[in-house]
């Protein structure tokens, strides 16, 4: 006989956004199982490693720090910025949603749960024309997001006394049960022993992530009037491959929107000690790093700066003649810009060193760059240009880079500089002093230089890839994160959050996200789906 397990919820997926949703419902007195596919200490999924950049409107730490902000002028920041159509209603309201209550939904609530940010605001996206952030907006967990994994996983056993928790560990679920247009429950398989569990319960979360760890379906999804490469790494998680999405639009006609809207990353390299097949570390780029294609020619006109449109960065970096391109640059920009995104190699936000903190942001990351240079293949480090060169072409195993070439490359920057620093006009400089004019970016970003200045070297080129990450697209949900049927109905039992719901609405970022709505968007949709369950409605 099957085993059968009953509750008041059941959540498929054991993500940000369904650790909440079972965390609201248990403190409302639901009794609550929850099913994950990842082993115990994975739960949390994607945000257990993520870096914990959160987009919040008319914070206090914002108020503090002097900047002006207000629902209305984010909103307008999100619509442009997003290109989101006035005539998609459900996107819409859900952007309203945001922009309206990500302060006391998100940044209130969080403080609540103990946890607190770091004290600056960082300004992301600001977009190429300004069309972006008008405002610092971008707030960072300290403890990153896996202080905030760690609190949730401890408020959800304080909050289940009883057993009304039940957490099932690498179990699949296969599909739901329903009966006239009513989902019921679901069927699961326990992936190390293959027992079939059927569970039983009046309301199912689908919390299951995104489309785009499937590469199958993030090349079936691309747009076709967009540049897509040939190869690509993978920052998101190979769970997340949208078998239940397609099994709700078959069985149940709910529908998956903007499935080709993506946020995906324009510099990444493998992971040297990868958790799956095709793992990608995503870099947070050097501002003065020059962005080259395959030959180790500059990309231009416009070049290649991040902090602006990651967007547009994508595109260019996907339309380039081999799917790669490499970033050069020296120790001294190095040491004060080199990151990766995430908990992982961020120890000193992660563990909550801020006097080491402090001192890296100071003196350079030291650890960071000498941990690249001895376990990544892919960060090459040259006392000379000519030497880099030969181990450009020696990791790609072709003859693309000419020495002379890149040698041509870096001369061509640094005459910016050749009648010191007034008379520059290479846009890229210009772009970095424009971030510098910002105080944490100025401690995060090198006064420009001469890329050959003597002392700053050695030289580094780091081989660069776009790594896939985030499902802006996903199932159609209304404000209480009921699943909605081909009618535009809600499907009586069933509700879909965080990235699963295209964190909200099934698209709510449009054609790109203001960065940072990503962890507070799966916040959002869980705390509307267990309010909606708990009233019934």
């Amino acid at each position: 006989m099957p085993n059968t397990v009953n509750s008041d919820v059941l959540i498929a997926g054991g993500g940000l956004a369904g650790l909440v949703t079972a965390l609201e419902a248990l403190r409302a007195g639901k009794s609550v199982a929850l099913v994950d596919r990842d082993t115990p200490e994975r739960l949390g999924g994607l945000a257990l490693w993520a870096f914990g950049g959160m987009a919040l409107i008319d914070t206090p730490l914002q108020r503090r720090m002097g900047i002006i902000d207000s629902p209305e002028l984010a909103l307008q920041d999100w619509l442009r910025f997003g290109e989101l159509d006035p005539g998609d209603a459900w996107p819409m309201a859900w952007a309203h949603h945001y922009v309206e209550r990500s302060r006391t939904h998100v940044h209130d609530w969080l403080i609540q749960q103990g946890l607190t940010f770091m004290p600056a605001v960082n300004w992301v996206e600001r977009g190429r024309f300004g069309d972006g952030n008008r405002v610092p907006r971008y707030h960072v967990l300290w403890g990153t997001s896996k202080a905030l994994i760690q609190r949730l996983v401890d408020a959800l056993h304080e909050a289940a006394p009883g057993g009304r928790l039940q957490l099932y560990h690498q179990h699949r679920i296969l599909g739901l049960d329903h009966q006239a247009g009513t989902v019921s429950g679901a069927v699961a398989i326990n992936n190390n022993t293959g027992e079939e569990v059927h569970f039983r319960a009046p309301a199912v979360v689908l919390a299951m992530g995104g489309i785009n760890g499937s590469h199958n379906e993030c090349r079936a999804n691309w747009p076709a009037d967009r540049p897509r490469p040939a190869s690509m790494l993978n920052g998101a998680h190979p769970f997340a491959d949208g078998k239940l999405h397609h099994w709700a639009g078959k069985h149940l006609g709910a529908r998956i929107t903007h499935a080709g809207e993506m946020w995906n990353y324009a510099a990444g390299f493998p992971h040297p000690y990868p958790h799956f097949s095709g793992h990608g570390l995503s870099t947070i780029p050097c501002k003065s790093a020059l962005w080259l294609n395959h030959r180790g020619e500059r990309i231009g006109p416009e070049p290649l700066v991040t902090g602006f449109d990651t967007h547009w960065l994508c595109q260019r970096v996907a339309e380039q003649e081999k799917p790669w391109t490499w970033h050069l640059l020296n120790r001294r920009i190095a040491l004060k810009e080199f990151a990766i995104s995430g908990a992982e190699h961020n120890a000193r936000i992660r563990d909550k060193q801020f006097p080491r903190f402090l001192k890296e942001l100071l003196l350079g990351n030291k650890p960071l760059v000498n941990q690249m240079q001895k376990e990544s293949r892919h960060f090459l480090v040259d006392d000379t240009l000519n030497g880099l060169a030969n181990k450009m072409n020696a990791l790609t195993r072709s003859l693309d880079i000419d020495s002379a070439t890149l040698q041509a490359t870096a001369n061509a920057f640094d005459a910016n500089f050749s009648k010191g620093n007034r008379l520059n006009n290479d846009p890229q400089i210009r772009m970095i002093r424009h971030a510098r004019q910002w105080g944490p970016d100025r401690l995060r970003t090198c006064r420009p230089a001469p890329l050959q200045n003597p002392g700053a070297g050695p030289f580094i080129a780091i081989h660069m890839q776009l790594t896939t990450r985030k499902s802006l697209g996903g199932l159609r949900t209304d404000l209480q994160s009921r699943v909605l049927g081909s009618d535009d109905q809600p499907i009586s039992g069933l509700y879909c959050v965080g990235e699963a719901a295209g964190f909200g609405g099934g698209g709510c970022n449009g054609k790109r996200s203001l960065e940072g709505t990503f962890l507070p968007g799966c916040i959002l949709t869980a705390r509307a789906a267990a309010q909606s369950i708990v009233s019934g409605r």
